[in-house]
């Protein structure tokens, strides 16, 4: 099916072949190369962990003599490469986890050198910053970009007994949840569906595990993320809030070994080793939880638990040649007496190749598979309910390091979409249920991109580039037809918005194009060097984004419905602005980031009152298109050294979104006033602390503090036939009370464990220490014995302590 797609776009003379383009980018790297490259010479090669051989991401190489330096950074296969005029050279490399490292080199020819770091002890998860590994770079033109090894996070409170992926990304400047027991994240007032969430270059539907509290990634799988709030490469495209870019650890090519840990409600279990020592390996690793078993103890029939798999394998062909295999498999379910069972989760699968073509050109071609499955079982009805999408995608990146001074990536993707609305079917024929399948919808999304960094003068840098992306929503299916193209009309008398009836219908064959789209992406970036410790730096995102989520709740759930856009549902269109000042306090022993931003969306759908969402095969009856603005000041002051080490962050924000009347009568929604997001908080508040008492005991904290989730309230009530009956005012024009609490963590890491194989760590933990009643919700009701409405809080978590033990051998 693909191919006939690609065969169809190219007949329409509307496909620019791939290797056209490269053909093309090759002959101008290949003029841009020999303009900068004379008299210089090339050292390039892989940094890589000296225990497992896995390559290391964004490590920092200087390279220093008496008149220069320079530095590089190894990319996401621990590759750098870089051009420097003949002479003796001092190497040094500091990264955060791993023993500092100091080299003289002699460069008279391109040279091709391996360097393979330490780590700076060998005890079970225990980081202590030191050095300077934790410098901003300042003069490097990448803003609004967080990262965060894995070392970093496993110094952070362990809650439930196991750091968490998602919840360490909610302590950085610009991020919040929805709130308490709602999955996903919010980036600069985005929704949580305008995150690309990238596992191995997978992308995942769905973050979390049991409705927001684990994350489906498990940290001992995981080698490396980068948050890009802003300033994102042309290479990423499809979401305009931001990118959460996530690589798996590629295993140990030495030698066996096992990670683990057993806690109270989840545990899990880490295998990897080579295939081939030094040239291939794998990892598996498997978690699950399991505390719905003590429920069955005390004959309850509800559960909620989760599991989920990894898997990685790669094999080093040759010198230039690498092959990798990684999957993610992982699955939810939530059931109440086993009446109503709610089954959801995301399996991907990856084969990526990585080629250096030579010591200055480095590619890697994928072909990955995403499918995220949600599912319903009502027994009291009697019907399973089912949805999901799936997605095809083949990429194939280059990253040509042309000079020391200028950098060309550059590449193309393809993504064919399955998206299936829902299928209901009835568990037996008594039910009175019917089969429906609601029409499957499809879509092809191409795109290609040029991404170059380039360093102008010794103080001004800049990264600029382009992204062309497509969009084809493709047949078969029955489409409606509306009177004047609107599905949705206006009853001025009664001042509300319905449901339009359909005119005609027109029926696409299949692959046949029903709309179609295409957007010019410009992203451009720009850092000036004050002097060696400050910078200020300036950046501007266009991004297209073509599928929308379908959702009445603030955060992602399993009933959500993704669609493609189409004749009636426009492409979201981002615009987004940045500022910011960046310093090295006492040579990068503290840091701060204060950045500025500001962004515009369009298209950005919301909901008629009373919308039917659930089944709806006409989905575009109940929507209305508007758009949204964010803006707000970032700050985050680190302390990267010491005992005591952590950040606090701060943002100052606001989202709102403005939907518009189409015509003079109609209201739109809030008599067409700008108003707040469902995930707007104007104060957000992180202060992350991690303290090594002794070479025993490290101790670990988190205080959160945001600003109410916006809600609407009622403003009156009325009593109809002797009930009560509430009046509620503005869309999102009031908020919960303050979210607060303190999570806190202690680890014991026994002193036996010292040249042992076997190691091992206690971790006690305590999330909510305080027992903070924080409101999930506040809902009205009639009181049965006065008769009145009253508002009822609904906290999901009081103090929850935990224990947990991990090893490792």
């Amino acid at each position: 099916m693909f191919r006939n797609i690609c065969t169809k776009f190219a007949s329409n003379q509307k496909q620019i072949t791939m290797k056209k383009v490269n053909f093309l980018i090759l002959l101008f790297s290949l003029f841009i190369t020999s303009a900068f490259s004379q008299e210089k010479v090339t050292l390039s090669g892989i940094v890589k962990d000296q225990k497992s051989n896995e390559t290391l991401i964004g490590v920092t190489i200087s390279f220093e003599n008496s008149t220069t330096t320079r530095t590089s950074l190894t990319n996401e296969y621990g590759f750098y490469s870089i051009s420097l005029p003949k002479g003796e050279y001092t190497v040094q490399i500091n990264s955060l986890s791993y023993a500092g490292f100091s080299e003289t080199i002699t460069l008279d020819s391109n040279t091709k050198k391996d360097f393979i770091l330490t780590e700076k002890n060998n005890e079970i998860e225990q980081v202590v910053v030191t050095g300077n590994s934790k410098k901003l770079q300042i003069d490097k033109p990448e803003m609004s970009v967080n990262k965060l090894t894995i070392a970093q996070i496993k110094a952070m409170p362990a809650i439930l007994g196991e750091v968490d992926v998602i919840k360490s990304i909610l302590t950085l400047p610009g991020v919040t949840n929805a709130g308490e027991g709602q999955s996903g994240f919010n980036v600069r007032g985005g929704a949580a569906d305008q995150n690309l969430i990238l596992l191995d270059e997978a992308t995942i539907y769905n973050s979390s595990h049991l409705f927001g509290f684990f994350s489906v990634f498990n940290a001992d799988a995981i080698k490396d993320l980068k948050l890009y709030k802003g300033g994102i490469p042309a290479r990423f495209g499809g979401r305009v809030a931001s990118v959460l870019d996530i690589y798996q650890k590629e295993g140990n090519s030495k030698k066996f070994g096992m990670t683990g840990g057993i806690g109270l409600i989840s545990s899990r279990l880490l295998a990897e080793g080579p295939i081939v020592k030094d040239k291939g390996s794998f990892l598996v690793a498997g978690r699950s939880s399991y505390a719905h078993l003590f429920l069955k103890l005390a004959d309850n029939n509800n559960s909620a638990y989760f599991y989920d798999l990894n898997t990685k394998i790669n094999y080093k062909l040759n010198e230039n040649n690498n092959l990798f295999v990684s999957g993610y498999f992982g699955r939810d379910v939530f059931s109440l007496n086993k009446q109503f069972v709610n089954t959801y989760g995301n399996s991907v699968l990856n084969l990526r190749w990585n080629h250096l073509f030579n010591d200055k050109l480095f590619s890697n071609a994928s072909f990955i598979y995403s499918d995220y499955y949600y599912g319903l079982t009502l027994d009291f009805i009697g019907f399973n309910w089912e949805s999901g999408i799936k997605n095809y995608n083949f990429k194939y990146d280059f990253k040509h390091y042309i000079s020391d001074n200028f950098k060309l990536f550059y590449g193309a993707n393809a993504i064919y979409y399955d998206f299936n609305p829902g299928r209901i079917e009835p568990i037996d024929s008594d039910s009175g249920i019917n089969e429906k399948q609601l029409a499957k919808k499809h879509a092809f999304e191409p795109a290609f991109y040029i991404d170059a960094e380039q360093k102008l003068t010794d103080k001004l840098s800049v990264n600029y580039g382009l992204r062309y992306s497509m969009f084809y929503r493709l047949g078969e299916e029955t489409v409606n037809i509306y009177a004047n193209n609107q599905p949705v009309t206006y009853d001025a008398d009664l001042g509300i918005y319905e449901k339009a009836t359909p005119i005609d219908t027109r029926h696409y064959g299949k692959n046949e194009t029903i709309a179609n789209f295409d957007n010019w992406e410009p992203r451009v970036a720009v850092a000036y060097t004050i002097d060696e410790n400050q910078s200020v730096k300036a950046s501007y995102n266009r991004m297209s984004q073509y599928l929308h989520l379908i959702s009445n709740t603030q955060s992602p759930t399993p009933l959500d419905v993704w669609t493609p856009s189409d004749n009636f549902l426009k492409p979201q269109i981002l615009d987004q602005f940045a500022v910011g000042y960046f310093k090295n306090i006492k040579n990068g022993d503290y840091t701060l980031e204060v950045e500025s931003f500001y962004k515009t969306v369009k298209n950005r759908l919301d909901y008629i009152d009373g919308a039917d969402l659930i089944a709806n095969e006409a989905i575009e009856q109940v929507l209305l298109s508007g758009k949204t603005r964010a803006y707000g000041l970032e700050v985050m002051v680190k302390k990267n050294v010491g005992k005591l080490s952590g950040w606090i962050s701060y943002t100052l924000s606001r989202s709102e979104q403005k939907t518009e009347g189409r015509t003079p009568i109609e209201t739109g929604i809030n008599n067409g006033d700008w108003y707040k997001t469902g995930w707007d908080k104007t104060h957000n508040i992180y202060i992350t602390g991690s303290y090594k008492l002794n070479k025993k005991w490290s101790f670990g904290s988190i205080f959160t503090y945001q600003t109410g989730q916006p809600v609407t309230f009622p403003t009156a009530q009325y009593q109809y036939q002797g009930i009560n009956v509430p009046v509620y005012g503005n869309r999102n024009e009031d908020n919960l009370p303050a979210y607060h609490r303190i999570d806190v963590s202690a680890t014991l890491n026994p002193t036996k464990n010292k040249g042992r194989k076997w190691q091992g760590e206690w971790v006690f933990s305590v999330y909510n220490l305080y027992g903070r009643k924080n409101a999930a919700s506040i809902n009205f009701r009639q009181n049965q014995d006065t008769g009145l409405n009253e508002a009822v809080k609904l906290s999901i978590f009081g103090i929850v302590p935990s224990v947990t033990y991990n090893f490792k051998f």
